[in-house]
Order: C-alpha cells, then structure tokens, then sequence
C-alpha cells in the first residue's frame, strides 16, 4: 500500500503526551483521503513513551543523539511518505492539517512550510508570547510549528539544520532559499494549526520565556558573539534535560 505522508515525533520521555498526539494524527488522516503512517523516535527514553506508541500504531524507532535535529532526521530518513511532516510529541494537529498539507504540496506553488501556534490555554503573558511569535514569523515568514514538505525536499537541504539550538529557524531558512532556487515559496497553514503544549508554563510559570530572557541576557549575548558555552548549558537544562524531572 502506497505512503502518502509520513508524520515524524521525536520524543523523549513523552508518555503523558504521546497517545493524544498521535490521536489528533488519526484524526486528521480520518479526513485525508491518502495513506498515513506515523513514526515515532523515541530518543534515550527510560518510559513507556515507546510501549504507547506502539499500541497506538505508530512505527517506533531509537535513537541516542543528544540532538533534537538528528532525531527528527532519524525518522525522516525512515519515512516510506513522499511528504514528510514534523510535529512534537506533546503538541496536536488540528483535523484539516493534512488534508491542507497535501493541497498545498499539489499545488505546485510551495516548497513547504510551516504551521500557525496556537496555545492549549491562555493568560496575559501567554498572549504576549503568542503575539510576539506572530509578528516575528510574520516579519521574517520563518514559520515553524509543524514543519512539511517533499521528502525530496528535506533529502536535498540535508534534512534538519544540525544545531542546538534554533534548529527550527535554520531549517526555515534553508527550506526557504532552496524553494527559492525552484521557484516555489515557504509558506504557512492558512485554515489548520498547532495546539501548542503549555507543560513548561504550567511547571515553570506563564513569564518563563520572558524571565528566561532577562535571567540570561548575559549567555545569549555572548552567544551571538561567538561563545556558546553557557547556551549549551542552558539549552541542556530547558530542553534536553526537563523531560527527566518532569
């Protein structure tokens, strides 16, 4: 049987968020007439993040990088779909996702692209972080989110940018120049969207990126001059380390 899409989720630790990710897939492939087929990678996982996959019919694959990037290229390297997307173990597609994906990549008009945030709740600096996601994908049409495209496309940029940090930003950009060269534009979701975790703010509080940014303002200057040492501890500590003590 022939694999129209392949949904790739990275995950780490992800057991009391899997099952509704990859229901809200199910859902979504309920209304596309294609063929879908979802992998998960479970990345150093000491949970039942694969168990429940499985039992939810996902394909399931291992990977040990300490590398958000190299695990999202890990699943796309396996993918059977000539259209690859990318979604986060602890956020949800909405219904119409694919379905919207597919049109777009037929039309022949977008290289791929990304997908509008939406938080699963809200509150004041919520809504701050939000409009400030807006504007900037908007100034920069860097959208991110749930990333798609050929997987054609993705084998010819190299798949993810390997970074650390902004991974999702360097892809954009490298999807976005090489549409370019094709003629075709980076473009986002108009009638579908990403239901965007709020885990770390419920742990960490709603101000946690701002807070983080003022904390920190030292590290991220350094880093954009060059010395990446204290962001790598602080990427280590937010992103890579929160899924064990959470």
């Amino acid at each position: 049987m022939k694999t129209h899409i392949s949904v790739v989720i990275p995950a780490h630790n992800e057991e009391k968020y899997i099952k509704r990710c990859i229901d809200s897939i199910h859902k979504a492939d309920s209304v596309f007439p294609g063929n879908t087929e979802i992998i998960v990678v479970c990345n150093r996982c000491t949970d039942k993040t694969a168990s429940i996959a499985r039992a939810n019919g996902a394909t399931v694959l291992l990977n040990e990088d300490r590398c958000i990037a190299k695990v999202r290229n890990t699943g796309i390297e396996a993918a059977k779909g000539r259209i690859i997307v990318t979604i986060d173990a602890d956020n949800r597609m909405t219904k119409g996702t694919l379905r919207e994906i597919y049109a777009l990549l037929r039309s022949g008009r977008y290289i791929g692209g990304g997908s509008p945030i939406r938080f699963e709740r809200y509150s004041f600096p919520l809504w701050c972080n939000d409009i400030m996601v807006r504007v900037l994908a908007k100034v920069t049409g860097l959208y991110s989110g749930i990333f798609w495209a050929k997987k054609e496309t993705f084998d010819a940029i190299g798949g993810f940018a390997d970074k650390k940090a902004m991974e999702d930003v360097a892809t954009a950009k490298l999807l976005k120049k090489y549409g370019k060269r094709q003629g075709k534009k980076y473009t986002t979701l108009r009638r579908n969207y990403l239901i965007n975790s709020t885990r770390k703010f419920d742990d960490l509080g709603d101000w946690l990126y701002f807070r983080l940014m003022i904390k920190n303002a030292g590290t991220l200057i350094s880093a954009a001059l060059g010395d990446k040492t204290g962001m790598d501890k602080l990427l280590d500590e937010m992103f890579y380390e929160y899924n064990d003590n959470h």
